[in-house]
């Protein structure tokens, strides 16, 4: 093949290329097929919804006690509760954009946070009461999760794994302020 004609067919097929990636259409992300869905969808956005709520019922305790036990000058386990805070808001976004890939929508409204939660929102005043409280949270968390998954089971691996993730780092926290409490104690 001589340089011309090298020069046509290269010159040919790229616009033969850009012509396909026109008409294609875009690229399927995974868990994004929701006419695939196996589950029960509705169910399934409903537990991930309150699973959103307990994250952001977690997420404002967390930064609470942040905040107060600084105060206290407990700043070893004020820091300590924004790692927590932070990791909390991490798993509140990965489940509020599975909801939306699922075709639903994440419920992030105020006024009924507290009712769709797990877990509750409880001022304490001491450090103790503080990490007895967020461990408290962890373990109803830890249970919530563990139902989601069961329920989900087969029908949706993606969402499952991405709750299996969300559980081990509540164990783990479950874990770091359960050492927190016998340090303090």
């Amino acid at each position: 093949m001589t340089a011309p004609e090298l020069a046509t067919a290269v010159s040919s097929f790229t616009a033969h290329s850009k012509s396909r990636r026109r008409k294609s259409p875009p690229a399927i992300e995974p868990g994004l097929r929701t006419d695939l869905y196996r589950g029960d969808r509705e169910a399934a956005l409903r537990g991930l919804n309150a699973a959103l709520a307990t994250e952001i019922v977690c997420l404002l305790r967390y930064r609470r006690h942040h905040f107060i036990a600084r105060s206290l000058g407990s700043y070893r386990i004020a820091e300590e509760f924004l790692v927590h805070a932070d990791e909390e808001l991490s798993h509140a976004d990965l489940i509020a954009e599975r909801i939306v890939r699922l075709g639903g929508e994440p419920d992030f409204a105020p006024d009924t946070l507290q009712s769709r939660s797990h877990s509750r929102y409880r001022a304490v005043a001491s450090v103790i009461e503080m990490v007895r409280e967020n461990l408290g949270a962890k373990h109803i968390a830890i249970d919530s999760y563990r139902r989601l998954i069961e329920f989900i089971g087969e029908d949706d691996p993606t969402t499952r794994r991405m709750l299996e993730g969300i559980l081990g780092v509540e164990a783990a926290h479950a874990e770091e302020l359960l050492e927190l409490l016998q340090d303090e104690s």
